[in-house]
């Protein structure tokens, strides 16, 4: 047990020290007393002090009192006042100090250890339910632009809030208690004049409060400077590197050493402020209510001067110069140095001259022109130590006199034609010297001393001449040409150009083509040694054939280069440049285009011709007028409608011609183009139809109708060859029918004339008893038909003589062998008896009309043939056709059938059936003729067989074949 007790007493030692030291810590951290609180409204800042403790470092915790809410919590140092005994501390708030009550609480601190906190202190805001009104904070505040500023807003008493706008800009307000809100603006723009505008409305929108902020800048000068003008004071001048925005009271306030500049008023962005006298050294202050700058200036009073500007300006004034004089303010500058300069105006013109001297106050302006306003005005400067240039004078204008004008510019222009023009450019206003009166031309031969003189009106520069006619006066080879230019004050020295009267062949000087450059065109002769006064180039539209519009310019001599310039020069129009020597003789030509442009229009008259399958394209050269350029080619385009196929392209301007080959049948357009270095023309369009050609086809056709006559010239020929086997084969001879004895006939009449008719009428009368020997005459009457040259209603063709001329008819015992065996049927009555007369029939006319009827009476006809004897005569009568013949009785079917020609007998079908079916003109088909007839004697089998369609056919080509033959010689 006493080893235990022993063991605990250093525990019990170390806690006992322990708690003295707590106990005493404690006694030593007072609690802040006498807590003050100090407010700065403008600067937003409360200055707290108190007294008590020791320590150094307190914590202070800041809250809004109404919500209680935390704004400041920190441990702060502290500055113990030593005259005071308190401890001083600042804080500066976000918001206005006036928008809600603030609550301040402090307490010690050593390192971990802290007092107690005091007891609060509160800063009473402007948000107190005593203050009932509309309130808005801060009021008239000035901050830097740029800056961030917190506004608040204090609603009436009973009121909601409603918004706050900056400007015109709508802004999110935070609650701070019960009626306080506030709003943050950042990046503040500078206001205007009046500065900008804060309003806080409530929610019905009935009342407001509003607050005005100026943002604004400090002062920043720059470029001060002093200097003197009368020699003795000073005046010192700066500017300002920024408007500061702020504005009557606000205003920046300026002194110069120490002395407040009243009249710093801004001119011309300077700022001036007067001293009476020279002090070397100067140092300006700039102060506003957001800051202030400073700057310094030295200088000696010699190295500053700047002369003021010269007064009462005057002019001595003739025709080629002038005397200005001035005066001055100060007396002090009669002997001071001086470097003045004068201005110099005329019309557009401004030119500057330098004099100098001492005290100077007039100088002589030379070099004016005649007749010319001028405007003039004067400042000067120190020559010695030169610092500035004074102040410009009020101008002075005056007129110089008039004088003499100067010589014309004079040339002259040849036409093709032998007639020109004396030509002279205008005078100007420095050339004239004054207002021209008149222009005196005169025209003589140095050699014969002949002259001729013309007056023309001021306005008129160009004297038309005819070389014929004046060479009709002289026999000089050239006359000369002087121009005078008249005005009040005189005349002009004469300018005189050669014409000459006899022009040399130009043909000899080859054309050069030169391009525009730099704004003119560049040209380069050799130099011609009979050119001793210079040269002349002149040029015009080369389009121009009559009276051109000639611009020249003249070169001296010894010249082999220069670039012509014109305002007139116009793009797309070629010029004809022409070199002359003073004595008026060609030397060298040039064309060219100042710009070119692309042709104005199409190719003119494009033609298009199809050869074969190919198409030829042919134009016409493009107009010169229409050119703007050198042609360089054409394009040949396939035009498709909606894009152009390029076909070719020519090179070269005498392309004029295009061939488009193989080309298949279709329609087809083309458009040709030319071009030159600027583009094409607009392009002319031609379309064309490709098709087989008509001159091709008759020729085809030609052709094969020549191949066909060739070949049946060739048929024809072997047929002619081969006659006589072709009419064995085709047509054998008929065996001519003969009689058993030999007998003859008394010859009554001259034989039958009887013309070939396509229709013959046999009769044969088989008569067993008649004697074969005997010979008989029947007289067969002529029939005519019921009306005179009328068969059914139809027109008869009448062939037939008046009278026919008839044989005795004989009769052979053999029977005639038919040609067909078809005959068999038609004259087995005849074949029969062995006993057969061939009657020879009259010649039909157009019997194929003829309607035939059958009679049962035929049998009558051969009892009066067989009491004739067996024998009846042809007859015909001889009276003419055109007198009416009796008409027989209807029961003579032969005489119908005869048309006027009776046979001996008739040959009558198989039954009369038939003849009804063939209207008669059967029996009258196919009939046996006479021995002189060419007709086939029996009737055709076969026409029988297969119809009467075919008659006349078969009857047409047996009388080709039969003509032929006949007609061959054997």
């Amino acid at each position: 047990m006493p080893q235990l007790q022993t063991s605990c007493w250093p525990v019990q030692l170390i806690c006992c020290l322990l708690f003295v030291v707590h106990t005493h810590a404690q006694n030593e951290l007072t609690v802040p007393q006498q807590v003050k609180l100090t407010p700065d409204m403008r600067t937003q800042q409360i200055s707290i002090s108190w007294l008590g403790g020791s320590a150094n470092m307190f914590d202070v915790m800041i809250l809004r009192t109404e919500l209680n809410e935390t704004v400041f919590y920190d441990s702060v140092h502290a500055t113990l006042n030593l005259t005071t005994g308190r401890y001083e501390w600042t804080w500066t708030s976000a918001e206005p100090l006036e928008c809600t009550s603030l609550s301040v609480r402090i307490r010690s601190r050593e390192g971990t250890v802290t007092s107690e906190w005091n007891g609060e202190q509160i800063l009473q805001g402007n948000d107190l339910p005593t203050k009932v009104k509309f309130q808005m904070y801060p009021q008239d505040r000035i901050v830097h632009a740029g800056d961030i500023t917190t506004f608040c807003c204090i609603v009436a008493e009973g009121a909601l809030f409603g918004s706050v706008h900056y400007g015109n800009t709508a802004m999110n307000a935070t609650r701070l208690s019960r009626r306080s809100y506030s709003i943050t603006v950042t990046h503040q723009p500078p206001s205007n004049r009046t500065g900008t505008n804060v309003i806080c409305k409530d929610s019905e929108k009935t009342k407001m409060a509003g607050a005005v902020v100026f943002v604004a800048y400090p002062p920043l000068l720059s470029d001060f400077y002093c200097e003197t003008r009368d020699l003795t004071s000073a005046v010192c001048q700066w500017k300002e590197v920024r408007d500061t925005r702020l504005y009557g009271k606000r205003r920046t306030i300026y002194s110069l050493n120490k002395r407040k500049c009243e009249e710093a008023n801004l001119v011309e962005n300077l700022r001036t402020c007067s001293m009476a006298h020279w002090e070397g050294n100067w140092t300006l202050d700039a102060v506003n209510p957001l800051g202030q700058d400073s700057v310094l200036d030295s200088a000696e009073i010699r190295h500053r001067v700047r002369p003021v500007a010269p007064e009462n300006l005057n002019a001595d004034v003739n025709a080629w110069n002038a005397t200005l004089l001035w005066k001055w303010r100060y007396d002090s500058y009669d002997s001071l140095p001086l470097v003045c300069q004068v201005e110099i105006r005329s019309h557009d013109n401004k030119t500057k001259r330098t004099f100098t001297g001492v005290g100077l106050t007039a100088v002589r302006l030379l070099k004016l022109y005649p007749n010319e306003e001028y405007t003039f005005k004067v400042r000067c400067g120190a020559q010695r130590n030169f610092w500035k240039w004074g102040n410009w004078s009020q101008p002075i204008s005056i007129k110089t006199n008039m004088d003499v004008p100067d010589q014309p510019d004079v040339w002259m222009h040849i036409n093709s034609d032998n007639s020109g023009q004396i030509i002279w450019k205008p005078l100007t206003s420095r050339e004239s010297h004054g207002p021209i009166t008149s222009y005196e031309v005169t025209l003589w031969s140095p050699k014969e001393n002949l002259q001729h003189t013309e007056m023309l009106p001021p306005d008129t520069f160009m004297l038309p001449i005819n070389l014929t006619r004046i060479s009709a006066f002289t026999n000089d080879n050239q006359v000369m040409a002087a121009v005078i230019a008249k005005n009040a004050a005189g005349d002009s020295l004469p300018a005189s150009v050669i014409i000459p009267l006899r022009i040399s062949d130009q043909s000899q000087i080859a054309e050069s083509r030169v391009v525009y450059m730099d704004r003119g065109f560049p040209l380069v002769w050799q130099d011609d040694t009979n050119s001793s006064c210079g040269y002349v180039i002149e040029w015009h539209d080369a389009l121009c054939q009559q009276d051109c519009h000639v611009e020249w310019v003249k070169v001296a001599m010894g010249t082999t280069n220069t670039s012509i310039e014109s305002a007139n020069f116009q793009p797309g129009v070629k010029y004809n440049i022409s070199l002359f020597s003073c004595s008026s003789e060609l030397l060298q030509y040039w064309q060219g285009y100042m710009q070119e442009l692309p042709p104005s229009r199409a190719v003119p008259h494009l033609f298009i011709n199809q050869q074969d399958s190919d198409v030829l394209l042919t134009w016409e050269a493009m107009p010169q007028a229409s050119r703007r350029g050198y042609i360089l080619g054409y394009n040949i385009y396939l035009n498709n409608d909606s894009q152009l196929v390029l076909l070719a392209n020519l090179s070269g301007e005498g392309s004029r011609k295009y061939t488009v080959k193989g080309l298949s049948d279709g329609s087809y357009k083309f458009t040709v183009k030319a071009y030159n270095s600027a583009g094409e023309d607009t392009g002319a369009t031609i379309s064309i139809t490709v098709e087989q050609l008509a001159d091709w086809l008759i020729l085809e056709i030609l052709a094969t109708l020549g191949v066909v006559a060739l070949l049946l010239s060739i048929v024809t020929f072997l047929c002619y060859k081969k006659r006589k086997w072709v009419k064995m084969a085709f047509y054998p001879d008929i065996p001519q029918p003969k009689l058993s004895d030999d007998w003859t006939r008394t010859q009554v009449r001259g034989p039958l004339d009887v013309r070939p008719s396509p229709h013959n009428v046999v009769h044969v009368v088989g008569k067993p008893e008649l004697d074969s020997l005997k010979e008989a005459l029947v007289v067969i009457p002529e029939e005519d038909e019921e009306e005179e040259d009328q068969i059914g209603g139809e027109p008869v063709d009448t062939d037939e003589p008046a009278s026919l001329r008839y044989y005795n008819q004989m009769i052979d015992e053999r029977p005639i062998r038919p040609r067909y065996p078809d005959s068999l049927d038609s004259s087995s009555s005849s074949m029969d008896s062995g006993l057969t007369d061939v009657t020879y029939t009259g010649i039909q006319t157009s019997g194929s009309s003829l309607v035939f009827h059958t009679d049962q009476q035929g049998s009558s006809e051969v009892e009066m043939a067989a009491s004739g004897g067996g024998y009846r005569p042809q007859r015909q009568p001889a009276s003419d056709n055109s007198h009416p013949v009796p008409a027989q009785s209807s029961h003579d079917p032969q005489a119908a059938c005869s048309g006027g020609y009776k046979p001996q007998s008739s040959w009558n079908l198989d039954s009369p059936g038939e003849a009804e079916e063939r209207d008669c003109l059967a029996p009258c088909l196919g009939s046996p003729t006479s021995v002189a007839s060419t007709q086939f004697l029996l009737p055709d089998g076969e026409s029988e067989e297969h119809g009467e369609e075919k008659r006349p056919l078969s009857t047409s080509a047996a009388g080709w074949f039969t003509n032929l033959l006949s007609s061959a010689k054997p």
